[in-house]
């Protein structure tokens, strides 16, 4: 059979290849413009004669990039969705204090409890009321799988939780745990990190802060924390820690003036927060009125805001 055949288009005989269509085979000899809306092509002469066709191409198959360009390449992961509410029981294995008004307290639990840093958990120390507290590492970074480290603040309310604390709450202490819950956690990925945390609220900001040194080392970060008495300011070793893995933009505040040292500045907090822009996360710990008070800033800024509000006392 011949490769080439014979066409009327508009009156006028064509040679075409087996195969063109009528379309093509007027392109190719003139007699229409090209038009990119017909072909998907750009602007410009078509060519006098297509490359003839004995047959029709298959479907253009892109290579695949290597494994080692998609693992360059590839966006930090999003953090993992922690599963349904888990049920944990524990029992107190430690009770430190960290400052005179804060005591870190250590729960050992059975079995580990899944959570992403910077969410919370409903603690209920046998004999109290619920509380909801934020697991953190100790102050030099520590921790171990089974524990669920919690900073709590000594207001001096009788009868209340860390007033009970060394007294009816000792070592062995039973305690029911369930969690995750809160929407605080940290998110990889996204603009300058801006962290903010008033009192025991250090305790998911350093849990936030930590995790992002590891797993985004380059991602700028501002941390700002404050305190009513400046001998509360008991994060100054986590401080340490992540100026010297590269974050330049911590500022400590605290709203007495007594004994306050030459590095911290007088309060209030949410008076040192720097211009906030549009394109920052913003993690905010702590009592209802800082927390209200950035959350403003945020909107203002058009920033994103994941508020962490602590229980009265915490």
């Amino acid at each position: 059979m011949s490769a080439r055949c014979s066409l009327v288009v508009n009156g006028k005989s064509v040679r075409i290849s087996t195969g063109d269509t009528p379309l093509e085979a007027a392109l190719a000899d003139g007699m229409i413009a090209s038009s990119p809306s017909l072909l998907g092509q750009g602007s410009g002469p078509s060519p006098r004669r297509a490359q003839a066709r004995s047959h029709r191409s298959d479907a253009i198959k892109l290579p695949v990039p290597r494994p080692s360009l998609i693992e360059t390449l590839a966006p930090l992961p999003a953090p993992s969705r922690p599963g349904p509410v888990q049920n944990r029981v524990g029992t107190v294995t430690q009770i430190s204090p960290l400052g005179p008004h804060t005591v870190e307290v250590v729960v050992t639990i059975t079995r580990r409890l899944a959570f992403e840093p910077g969410h919370q958990v409903i603690a209920t120390f046998a004999g109290f009321q619920p509380i909801t507290l934020s697991p953190t590492l100790r102050i030099d970074g520590a921790a171990e799988l089974n524990e669920l480290v919690f900073h709590l603040r000594l207001d001096g309310t009788p009868g209340g939780l860390a007033a009970a604390l060394g007294e009816s709450i000792l070592i062995d202490h039973p305690v029911k745990l369930k969690g995750p819950v809160g929407r605080g956690q940290y998110r990889p990925g996204g603009g300058r990190l801006v962290l903010v945390a008033a009192e025991t609220g250090f305790a998911a900001i350093w849990a936030i802060a930590r995790a992002a040194r590891y797993i985004e080392p380059a991602r700028e970060i501002v941390l700002l924390v404050g305190a009513r008495d400046p001998l509360d300011l008991y994060m100054r070793p986590s401080l340490d820690w992540l100026r010297a893995t590269g974050v330049g933009r911590i500022v400590m505040v605290s709203d007495r003036s007594r004994q306050r040292p030459p590095d911290v500045r007088p309060g209030p907090l949410t008076a040192h927060i720097a211009s906030l822009r549009s394109t920052d996360v913003v993690h905010v710990a702590g009592d209802a009125s800082t927390v209200g008070a950035v959350e403003v800033l945020a909107a203002s800024a058009g920033a994103r805001c994941y508020p962490m509000l602590l229980d009265s006392g915490t």
